[in-house]
């Protein structure tokens, strides 16, 4: 994609979904955190189902901590991982309340450094609550951004920093949920739905197509 495409690409996401949101059920900067860390490798429907009911009973760090790892499990046992992730969100509540006065931080080195919070994790959360201009380069962004030609690479980390790199100014804070729809939704992994893509003449696959 050319920089003018690039324009249009995202001036044409941007009409059809003017303020984007994130598919994960919230009510918190915690109850975000929380959602983000349950949700690698499982469905944002699948987390939120789980969610429902953990959040009802612990929506803070500490009646969080206070349900324990087992109660934790018990909430989110259909999510795939649920095991290593209760750990690491029982975890995650003791270091917030011991290190942050119950606080998310608003800090990358700060997330990263709480238990099952990595870069996209914190990438998430920083955008999300904090309306930092961040790239979470999920499946959907990678392919997204290697299929179109928007932001080639081969890493997750580098397809982040081709985005951030050409992506206008002005589309950044709201660029990455625009991304993950499209290819939840019409960029699809085995059978992208090009002849209904309204983006399809800036993609260098639709072009081809």
């Amino acid at each position: 994609m050319n920089r003018q495409q690039i324009d249009t690409f995202f001036q044409t996401l941007r009409a059809a979904n003017p303020q984007p949101q994130t598919e994960l059920a919230y009510s918190s900067v915690f109850e975000l955190l929380a959602a983000v860390l349950l949700s690698a490798q499982a469905t944002d429907v699948g987390v939120n189902k789980a969610t429902r009911g953990l959040f009802s009973r612990a929506p803070t760090p500490q009646k969080m901590l206070d349900l324990g790892v087992a109660g934790i499990e018990a909430h989110i046992k259909t999510i795939g991982l649920y095991r290593n992730k209760a750990k690491n969100l029982h975890e995650t509540c003791r270091l917030l309340l011991e290190r942050h006065g119950g606080q998310v931080p608003r800090e990358r080195e700060a997330l990263e450094a709480l238990p099952g919070v990595g870069r996209k994790t914190a990438n998430v959360v920083l955008n999300v609550a904090f309306g930092e201009a961040t790239m979470a380069v999920d499946t959907h962004i990678f392919r997204v951004s290697n299929r179109t030609g928007l932001a080639p690479g081969k890493t997750p980390l580098a397809v982040e920093e081709a985005l951030l790199r050409r992506v206008p100014q002005t589309y950044l804070v709201d660029a990455h949920h625009w991304l993950i729809l499209h290819g939840r939704y019409v960029c699809q992994a085995r059978s992208p739905r090009c002849s209904e893509c309204a983006v399809a003449a800036c993609c260098d696959t639709g072009r081809r197509t």
